[in-house]
Formats: structure tokens, sequence, C-alpha cells
């Protein structure tokens, strides 16, 4: 069969390629447009005042507390059962004086993050963009664009920073519950080895690891509160799936960069 003389020519089979690279660039640009955006929102002071104060506290509470005892009672399994793991096995190969670095660097500063992250993740805010999905195709986002509003200050913004304070608030219960367990498990219910384990315990959290421990945290909030919900801003929403792949690519980033600061 001839071609026609003015028929244009075939595509290149490189060219899906580019453009599924392309497009998967462009997702990864309106995340970083929209994180840019949101946190301009929440460093505004008039984003906590009037109605729009009542819609954040009700968030808060909302991703916050209900989440609180049953993670608090699945963190003390959890943490109880690696850190009398770790705690036998130090001293069956007589390593006990290195045991309160061992269960602080494993399970405090590496462990607890990404749990806290991935509870709420699963818990709270991915519930939170597929809510956010359901309003923009039910026209609410229409709705507060046509008074003047922005619906990702009014709508995203409250939930956002109630997946951030949820994620933060468990990181400090757990790491509350992981520090007395540890004692308990390496000293039992007498007072008298408190100073030397606080002394310990100060030594691993030096002012650097202090601030890479801080930024991990807030970093694992963000990513889990805001790449779930990324989505319902689109020009096309994308499926759940997706949302999580890149919600845990992020959480990959972070992590490695936190393993980089701390340990090169």
């Amino acid at each position: 069969m001839s071609v026609p003389p003015h028929a244009p020519p075939p595509p290149s089979p490189s060219a899906p390629g580019r453009w599924g690279g392309w497009h998967a660039w462009s997702h990864w640009g309106h995340l970083l447009r929209l994180t840019g955006r949101v946190l301009a929102w929440a460093c505004l002071r008039s984003s906590y005042q009037g109605a729009r104060w009542r819609a954040l506290a009700e968030q808060l509470v909302a991703a916050a507390f209900p989440t609180l005892p049953w993670y608090a009672v699945l963190s003390t399994l959890f943490g109880q059962v690696l850190i009398r793991i770790v705690v036998v096995t130090a001293i069956g190969y007589g390593l006990t004086p290195y045991a309160v670095d061992m269960v602080v660097r494993v399970l405090v500063l590496e462990l607890i993050p990404l749990t806290a992250a991935l509870f709420v993740l699963l818990r709270v805010t991915v519930g939170h963009g597929l809510a956010l999905q359901r309003l923009r195709a039910a026209g609410v986002f229409d709705t507060i664009r046509a008074a003047g509003g922005d619906p990702l200050r009014e709508l995203a913004l409250p939930r956002v920073l109630g997946g951030v304070f949820a994620t933060v608030l468990l990181v400090l219960l757990s790491v509350v519950i992981a520090l007395v367990l540890a004692y308990l498990n390496l000293y039992g219910f007498t007072p008298w080895a408190l100073p030397g384990y606080t002394r310990a315990v100060g030594h691993i959290f030096t002012p650097a690891v202090t601030l890479i421990f801080a930024l991990k945290t807030l970093g694992f909030a963000l990513a889990v509160a805001l790449v779930p919900m990324a989505a319902a801003f689109e020009p096309q929403p994308s499926g759940e799936v997706r949302a999580l792949v890149r919600t845990a690519a992020v959480l990959l980033a972070v992590e490695l960069l936190s393993l980089i600061g701390n340990y090169y």
C-alpha cells in the first residue's frame, strides 16, 4: 500500500515515552506549586481568624484525636516487642551498655516517624483527598471561586494542617512511649537509673540529630498531608493508587536525606 505524498510522517516510537515522562514531571511541578501556595496561606494570620479558625479547629480534632487511642495501643505493643528483642540480643552478646543507643537510633529516630506518617496517611489524609475530589465533582470549588474565594485555602488548608498536626502528635506520643518502655525493659521500676538513662539519651540527641529528627518529622507530615490532596486540584484528578505511590516516593526521599544527614 502506497503512502500519500502529503501524509504526515508516522510518530517515532520514542514519542509516547517522551510524552509520558513530561506528563509525570508536570505532576511533580504541580505538587511543588501547590505546596508553595499552601505554605504561603499557612503563614498568613488571616488563615486563622473568624470562620476559618473554626474550620481549622474541627479538622485538627477530627484528624488527631480519634486516632490517638488506637495508635497508642499499637505503638505500645510494637515498641515493647521491638525493644524486648533489642534488649535481649544486647544482653546475650554482652552489649548491654549499647542497648539504649540501639533502641533510640532504630526505634525513635527511624521507625517511629515513618510509622506515624503511614498511620495518618491510611487513616486520615487519603480520606481527605477523596473528600476533596467529591467536593470538586459536586461543583463546590466553582462556587467558592465565584464568591471570590480560593478552594485551596478554604477547603484544603484546614485538612493539610490537620494531617500535619496529627502526624506530629502521634510521633511525640510514640517517642514518649518508646523511651518509657526502653527504661522499664532495661532497669525495671527503679528510679535510681533515671539520671544515667537521661544522660545516655541526651548524648544521642545532639543538636544536629535533634534538628534532623524535627525536619524529618515535619517532612513526613507535609508529605502525607499534601500529596494525597494534590490530586483534587489537578486538571485531571488521578486515582488513589497514584497518590499513594507519589506519597511513598516523597517519604523515601525524605528518609534518604535524613539518613545522609545522620550517618554521613
